[in-house]
């Protein structure tokens, strides 16, 4: 059982770093064309999947937050208001 462990580990890595890199949007691909990074992941399992998704997936957008509300105090709107 645990000799297989880590098979199962790295083929599950494998497929889902194929999946991700074919559902990416050729132009967000980062470092080698898509199809090289395919190429990549199916050849070194393990070493090309890590490298795709350290080196060839798109960075991930950062949530962008409304601002917060501000206290009456802080709004010199409502300050000038007074």
């Amino acid at each position: 059982m645990l000799r297989v462990l880590p098979f199962v580990l790295g083929l599950a890595l494998s497929i889902y770093a194929v999946i991700d890199c074919v559902r990416t949007e050729e132009s967000l691909v980062r470092g080698l064309p898509k199809l090289v990074w395919v190429f990549v992941i199916l050849l070194f399992p393990f070493a090309g999947s890590v490298a795709w998704l350290v080196a060839g997936r798109p960075p991930r957008a950062r949530p962008i937050t409304p601002p917060r509300p501000r206290g009456p105090d802080d709004d010199p709107d409502f300050l000038r208001r007074l």
